[in-house]
């Protein structure tokens, strides 16, 4: 009996041929000859199995039927499901075409002649769309020179098989076929092994599931009884999933690696029967990994969902990426690319902890975004440390240590779990009117007759818009140089401002001495300075330098 790994070596052949020459396919099977070609609408649109079951052609895409994917798909089900695809990264419009040159290559050309996509080979005489769903391209000798089956985009089909060095690719979304996050790939060294990859580049980050088979596996198979396993070198197997159930002429059956990592096995009913459980449509009947939320810890990269966001897997298997209170997707319809705060980040250079404060989520981590480790330490003191860091966005409490985590932007890895344990305090501000209140304007009086003028900005914010920068440039006049300034009067506008006069004595008490400079002008110098009020009030005071005529005017232009 020959050895397992050479059995499936040949099973691709074996069935081929048997396609080619059983009886039940010898009247409804056809070849397509050399010359033929495929166009996106019209009559001449696609190639069909001699069943029917599966189409080789154009196919539009769901969100805009403008564009064509170069595509097979299985036409009896609702939804036309596609289960391969050529040109998911470069879909093209009405006018291109692809053609089975006299050459015997496939080509995929744009509707301005430019080619998309060909299979590498050129020696074929013929190519046909098989009953199992894959295309074919066969040479002379009656060898197949390139096949669907061996290279896969995102889904598998009973009778496949994938040799050492195969990878199955993710789609971006459901409705979106360019090259996604995630890669299904039975290595060369015999392990089958889950990754997220960058996009576009396709870097492999950690892995996130392998089946430790390394020096082992031989190839990855669907079998024709709905078990998916990795063929081992001392015979046996690796059970990877199963449909679990006894007949299988009655469904179609299909594989596929979602957008969010997790490959799903699923059971289609023909001709809309429902058999007990069994309903129309696609039928979940086993993945891998189980959680994918609590399978990914991946150093580099976002995890399962984007950026500050976190994961939760739902009793439907389903994926659901949230943001955190105080958070909104960068796009609702893109989840993957993660959330972002909708409040101005805590600033640094003051004490704002009073205009901030915290939402809480119960079994809620980033477990890899921590930059300090406290512990042990109690829940009211892990949030007061988060509180007064303008770095820290996360507070993770863990109760039963008292262990505490401070984490910053961007988070990472986000998960929603009974096995996380954890409690997320997530910072936010209090609300649009919690910016800094805007420093005083005033005007002082030098000793000997010399004004000087101290001016700010106002920063201030609206219930309605969350930032806006209000600038007041307040012109103070005066009479002439060496004269005192006018009283204000009762209910004018320069009362109405509550400025204040400041001694000089007061004014070299608050920036003390005048030691730190700010900028100077042809006739002044800029100091910092502060208040001797409660809140210690931080104000630009420029000096005069020069007594010089017209100066007051010079001095108020600057």
């Amino acid at each position: 009996m020959a050895p397992p790994s050479l059995f499936h070596h040949f099973l691709l052949p074996l069935s081929l041929l048997l396609a080619f020459f059983s009886p039940s396919h010898a009247q409804a099977y056809h070849n397509i000859s050399l010359g033929s070609s495929l166009t996106p609408l019209g009559e001449n649109s696609s190639w069909l199995s001699p069943s029917g079951e599966f189409a080789f052609g154009f196919h539009p895409i769901e969100t805009n039927t403008s564009f064509f994917l170069l595509a097979i798909w299985l036409v009896k089900t609702a939804n036309k499901t596609v289960v391969w695809y050529a040109n998911g990264d470069q879909p093209v419009q009405d006018g291109a075409t692809v053609e089975l040159t006299t050459n015997g290559a496939l080509s995929l050309k744009d509707d301005d002649g430019q080619e998309v996509w060909n299979p590498g080979t050129s020696n074929a005489t013929y190519a046909a769309m098989l009953d199992t769903g894959n295309f074919v391209l066969v040479s002379a000798d009656a060898s197949v020179s390139w096949q669907s089956f061996a290279n896969p985009s995102d889904t598998i089909l009973p009778s496949q098989v994938l040799d050492l060095g195969t990878n199955i690719r993710s789609r971006m979304m459901d409705t979106d076929y360019s090259s996604g996050r995630f890669m299904l790939s039975v290595q060369a060294d015999g392990n089958l092994v889950f990754y997220p990859v960058a996009v576009p580049s396709g870097l492999q980050y950690d892995p996130y599931w392998s089946s430790d088979t390394v020096g082992n596996g031989t190839n990855l198979v669907f079998d024709e009884l709905g078990t998916i396993y990795l063929a081992l070198n001392n015979g046996t197997r690796f059970n990877f999933t199963s449909a679990g159930i006894a007949s299988v002429g009655d469904f179609y059956h299909r594989a596929t690696l979602d957008s969010y990592g997790v490959f799903r096995q699923y059971v289609y009913p023909k001709n809309g029967t429902q058999n007990g459980s069994w309903s129309e449509g696609w039928n979940l009947v086993d993945s891998k990994p189980p959680d994918i939320c609590q399978a990914i810890r991946t150093e580099t990269g976002s995890g399962v969902c984007g950026f500050n966001s976190y994961c939760k897997y739902s009793n439907q298997n389903l994926v659901d990426c949230q943001c955190p209170p105080g958070y909104s997707f960068l796009d609702p319809n893109r989840k993957y690319k993660g959330c972002q705060a909708n409040f101005p980040a805590q600033s640094c250079d003051a004490d704002e902890k009073a205009l901030y404060d915290f939402s809480l989520l119960i079994n809620v981590d980033w477990p890899l975004s921590d930059y300090e480790h406290f512990s042990p330490i109690d829940e009211d003191r892990c949030r007061g440390e988060c509180l007064s860091d303008c770095f820290c966005a996360v507070a993770i409490y863990y109760q039963n240590n008292g262990d505490c985590w401070k984490k910053k932007l961007p988070l990472s890895n986000g998960k929603k779990g009974d096995y996380v344990q954890r409690r997320a305090f997530i910072k936010y501000a209090k609300g649009n009117d919690s910016q800094p209140p805007p420093p005083i304007p005033v005007m002082v009086k030098k000793d000997g007759g010399h004004w000087i003028w101290v001016g700010s900005l106002l920063l201030g914010s609206s219930a309605i818009v969350n930032f806006v920068l209000i600038t007041a440039i307040l012109f103070l006049r005066f009479c002439s140089y060496n004269k005192v300034r006018r009283k204000l009067q009762p209910g004018s506008n320069m009362a109405a401002l509550s400025l204040r006069s400041f001694t000089y004595s007061e004014l070299e008490a608050a920036t003390n001495g005048f030691s730190e400079e700010l900028g100077s002008g042809a006739f002044s110098r800029v100091y910092r300075g502060y208040l001797d009020d409660e809140p210690g009030t931080c104000v630009a005071v420029k000096k005069l330098d020069n007594l010089l005529p017209d100066m007051d005017k010079e001095f108020m232009n600057e």
